[in-house]
């Protein structure tokens, strides 16, 4: 191999080492994304919840959960109770037996398994889709430009004029030898609306990259919020700074 390949393991390595950067190990493609909602199931003695975003995806759009279901982004934070899904809120908006299986005693160990890879088998009918070198191996904003996935931007609220607005923002990195991040609003707002981000996460009156520290993202924040558990993992440095080199 190269001596040029192992000095660019190095060196990138010893910059995520200088700029404390600490990239979690991934997870098996058929796993990134697989949350385990725990919290009160545990509590009263169920299994934790398993949730697939991959599995939920191919059908819907991001915004369907988290604006008009109104699913916070961090696992855990949204306190969804059997009675609350019952009455359709929640996970009970589909599973309601009509829609996706419901929620009856058979159907239980469905969700209620505290197995993060429970449904693994089924990832093999998402191979035909564009691929991605991180996550879960899809690009699913490719997959839905080419018209692969056809999900659906709303479950019960009638379609309205979306925003269009596909503006490209140069981010300058803030940390020497790092190429500027591109941010393409376009990707997202497929997927989202623009409230899912804004305010909340970004505050679009602050005309700064400054508190886009790399660190906070590792720690869930900013852009972290999605780039790391569902989205494809910041340590695919590429996708977001496409000027650098390569990234091993």
């Amino acid at each position: 191999m190269p001596v040029f390949f192992f000095a660019l393991i190095f060196f990138l390595s010893v910059v995520a080492a200088e700029a404390g950067w600490d990239f979690p190990p991934p997870l098996p493609p058929e796993e990134f994304g697989n949350l385990l909602i725990d919290r009160t199931s545990t509590k009263n003695k169920v299994k934790p919840v398993t949730f697939s975003h991959w599995s939920h995806r191919r059908k819907y759009t991001c915004q369907v959960c988290h604006s008009e279901l109104d699913f916070a982004f961090k696992a855990n934070v949204s306190e969804i109770t059997e009675a609350e899904n019952q009455a359709g809120k929640y996970c009970g908006a589909c599973h309601n037996g009509r829609i996706a299986f419901g929620h009856d005693k058979p159907n239980c160990e469905k969700c209620h398994n505290g197995n993060r890879g429970y449904g693994k088998e089924r990832f093999q009918e998402l191979s035909s889709l564009p691929r991605a070198r991180s996550g879960n191996r899809i690009d699913w904003v490719l997959a839905m430009e080419e018209k692969s996935l056809y999900p659906s931007r709303f479950l019960r609220i009638p379609p309205s004029s979306d925003i269009a607005y596909d503006k490209t923002l140069i981010l300058e990195a803030e940390w020497d030898r790092i190429p500027p991040s591109i941010f393409p609003h376009k990707a997202h707002t497929a997927w989202l609306e623009c409230n899912n981000c804004h305010p909340a996460i970004f505050n679009v009156q602050m005309k700064t990259t400054k508190h886009f520290e790399m660190k906070m993202n590792l720690a869930g924040e900013f852009c972290g919020v999605c780039h790391m558990t569902v989205a494809f993992p910041m340590n695919d440095c590429k996708r977001c700074h496409p000027a650098m080199k390569e990234w091993p």
